[in-house]
């Protein structure tokens, strides 16, 4: 795969991710998330990178008040949307991360399926999305991050997979740039029932990943501290023979 512009992450979604295998998946991963922060009717929540707010929109459907931030209009009309529809509280802002402005006025703060986590620029960027989830955050405040691990990564790319949901076939192509431990992915998701092409995965999204060493490194100089981690949404205990790495700190 050829690397994309740094600045990939900008332009390139649109609702068609609404097809996506894993969109399944978002009951039980809310169901997870609250049982395991021990989740309170009276907590706010700030979900970033919330996308078209399938995670922040089910936390309301349950009593939750949410604030979603997402830098793509489309999804932000489209949550706006649902939530009026459904005549759901959930509250969404269109802007980029780093331009959020809040101090201390969230009790969990949720960047879920990578949470724009390591899709920025560079390392400087990228550690921006860390100071706004403290600054969100309360003291005691709960963070709770879902990304994939540079662990697995350094073990396991280059790699393929596939994943068949009840509506689509998911196609994921990986490959790993040590130096700079980016991630190279590209995605292709194929509709049941249309006629079938040859699918082409040209080029890669870069993404920044981390370890458990260095989240905890830049978390700790941020007043937070890690609590638990894991490798699934069933609480399989965090290994490098997973992809998924799930983080639940807390900011002291």
């Amino acid at each position: 795969m050829i690397e994309k512009g740094s600045d990939w992450y900008k332009n390139i979604w649109s609702l068609d991710i609404k097809n996506h295998s894993w969109v399944e998946d978002t009951k039980q991963q809310i169901d997870f998330i609250i049982k395991t922060l021990d989740l309170r009717k009276d907590q706010r929540i700030l979900d970033l990178a919330c996308g078209f707010g399938r995670h922040s929109l089910e936390l309301s459907r349950r009593g939750f008040q949410v604030v979603g931030a997402d830098i793509t209009k489309d999804y932000i009309t489209d949550a706006e949307n649902a939530a009026k529809k459904e005549g759901l509280s959930a509250r969404f802002i269109l802007s980029d991360i780093r331009d959020l402005k809040f101090n201390q006025e969230f009790d969990v703060v949720l960047n879920l399926a990578d949470g724009a986590i390591g899709y920025l620029e560079n390392d400087s960027e990228n550690l921006k999305i860390f100071d706004v989830i403290a600054d969100a955050l309360k003291p005691g405040g709960k963070h709770f991050m879902d990304l994939c691990n540079a662990e697995y990564a350094e073990l396991h790319f280059p790699a393929t997979s596939w994943e068949a949901g009840e509506n689509a076939l998911s196609l994921s192509c990986f490959e790993w740039n040590a130096e700079k431990r980016i991630m190279l992915y590209g995605g292709k998701t194929i509709s049941y029932g249309e006629p079938l092409v040859k699918p082409e995965i040209l080029r890669g999204d870069t993404i920044r990943l981390y370890s458990h060493e260095e989240l905890d490194e830049i978390l700790e100089n941020r007043n937070m501290m890690i609590l638990q981690t894991y490798s699934n949404y069933y609480g399989k205990p965090e290994t490098s023979k997973e992809l998924q790495l799930m983080v639940y700190s807390i900011k002291s």
